[in-house]
């Protein structure tokens, strides 16, 4: 499985997370920070021939 990385916009640590299929993208899904455990909505956009993922807090 492919994953990408992404940065808390709480506690600002990285980690990676499961990209979704192709053909599920652009898409949106909440998410708990494997770190300090704030929640945050992931974003994947395509970005050429691949997925980009970056994450913003639930309430930005």
């Amino acid at each position: 499985m492919d994953t990408a990385p992404v940065t808390c916009p709480t506690c600002f640590e990285e980690f990676h997370v499961p990209l979704p299929s192709p053909d599920e993208v652009p898409s949106e899904v909440d998410y708990d920070c494997e770190i300090c455990c704030r929640p945050m909505v992931i974003s994947f956009e395509p970005e050429g021939d691949e997925v980009v993922a970056w994450a913003r807090g639930i309430h930005d």
